[in-house]
């Protein structure tokens, strides 16, 4: 499979080439939210799309604890590939796997535990509540599976493999929707179905990338001679790992704070959420995806020391995440409605207008968020994991209290909730270009 050394070449050809596997991953990843989406939505009613919708939310916020763990690790394991420190980086693989593989352990444990909780605290409306309840009891047992393929895809995209993890989350992908059909339309499984069918893709995708990763690339393996404790090793990774994952955590709590409100307007504000997130989800995917790619490129030279071409990829970084996100506001803003009627049926009106009204806010300002994903991915490989944190609780912060203070004012209603939250992009866009500059002109100045 092609790696690529980001450390020398083309900047934009390496860092698109790249990028672009990543990209198409996860577009797979999100089609099939949609597929999920559209099947639970069309065939088992608004009341299923809404528990789906809203447990969706609840999933996103738990698995990224593991996954920012993951990605905060594969900040180490990029460096450690630039510095071409082959030892230092198979002891990072070592420690980050047995700390990552222990939270792991205290979520799943946690959300079984907490459901009933989880459920009060997130407004669940009564008749939503039992389907949620069924779809999450099953799709809790999956998380141990989304560790272990963000465990490994993490590991191959820092040292430059990125078209592996694309095709364990394609198969997966396809599996899912397969069995979506499969368990709902012809066994009539209801959500559990559609949980079920989630469960058991995670699963074959991360079983399969480990399994490929250890036969594949044995350089990458730990024997049993080199399985050691160091001190110094698991504190750097535990402050990479956490550090990310408290930027994830807080992004997606914020993300689960406004959950709560929208469902506290009832099922068809929560449906319309539930459908529009998707779109939303889809169309700045790539972007996201994009300020990963940018992370591994800049944390890999930072480790060779290349200073001025980490500039220069700012610059190719930034071109391209504008282009591409003017491309997809227009997109997005110009066909709202007919994106929303691909999940919902032409005769819900009410729920059809409260979601086009959602995207014509949140499309317009894709480039926000776009500048936002490259800040973190920056940050992030230069060792300053804890900034990325800081940015995050800005955007998040603003939009929960905007959300709730905003959509309090009965004027204004649950369109309150959607206009927060260009402004806390835009916020924490300010805040993070100010203090790169700032590092900048202390680089020039030394």
């Amino acid at each position: 499979m092609k790696q690529y050394d980001l450390t020398s070449g083309s900047i934009t050809k390496r860092l698109l080439l790249f990028a672009l596997p990543m990209m198409i991953g996860n577009l797979l990843q999100q089609c099939y939210n949609i597929a999920d989406t559209l099947i639970v939505g069309r065939y088992l009613g608004a009341q299923a799309l809404a528990a789906v919708g809203s447990a969706y939310t609840l999933m996103t916020f738990l698995t990224s604890i593991l996954i920012g763990m993951c990605m905060g690790s594969g900040a180490v394991f990029s460096i450690r590939f630039g510095e071409k420190d082959s030892r230092k980086l198979k002891e990072g693989i070592l420690h980050s796997f047995g700390l990552i593989a222990v939270m792991t352990l205290v979520i799943n444990l946690g959300a079984f535990l907490g459901l009933d909780w989880i459920l009060k605290f997130l407004q669940v409306p009564a008749e939503v509540a039992p389907y949620m309840r069924t779809y999450l009891q099953a799709i809790f047992a999956g998380i141990t599976a989304v560790f272990l393929y963000n465990f490994f895809a993490a590991l191959l995209r820092a040292v430059g493999n990125s078209m592996v993890p694309l095709i364990f989350l394609g198969a997966s992908a396809v599996l899912n929707v397969a069995l979506d059909l499969a368990f709902i339309l012809l066994a009539g499984w209801g959500v559990a179905g559609a949980a079920w069918a989630t469960v058991i893709a995670q699963v074959v995708s991360g079983l399969g990338i480990g399994a490929y990763t250890l036969i594949k690339f044995p350089e990458y393996r730990i024997s049993p001679k080199e399985i050691h404790f160091s001190r110094k090793a698991l504190g750097e990774i535990s402050q990479f790992s956490f550090l990310t994952c408290l930027q994830q955590s807080i992004m997606n709590f914020g993300i689960l704070m406004v959950q709560g409100r929208v469902n506290s307007f009832g099922a068809s504000v929560m449906a319309a959420f539930a459908a529009a997130v998707k779109i939303d989800s889809f169309a700045y995917m790539p972007v996201q995806d994009f300020g990963n790619a940018f992370s591994t490129f800049v944390a890999q030279n930072y480790g060779a020391g290349k200073e001025e071409r980490i500039q220069k990829g700012v610059k190719s970084a930034v071109a391209a995440a504008f282009l591409f996100c003017i491309v997809i506001s227009a997109a997005v803003c110009g066909f709202a409605e007919p994106l929303m009627k691909i999940f919902i049926s032409g005769k819900e009106k009410e729920i059809i207008s409260i979601g086009v009204g959602y995207l014509r806010i949140e499309g317009a300002f894709y480039f926000g968020i776009g500048l936002l994903f490259l800040l973190y991915g920056y940050y992030r490989a230069v060792k300053k994991p804890g900034m990325s944190v800081v940015l995050t609780i800005l955007s998040l912060g603003t939009r929960v209290v905007l959300a709730y203070a905003l959509s309090a004012i009965p004027a204004i209603g649950v369109t309150g909730i959607w206009v927060s939250v260009p402004i806390g992009w835009a916020l924490a866009d300010l805040v993070g270009v100010a203090v790169y500059w700032k590092r900048r002109k202390e680089k020039l100045n030394d």
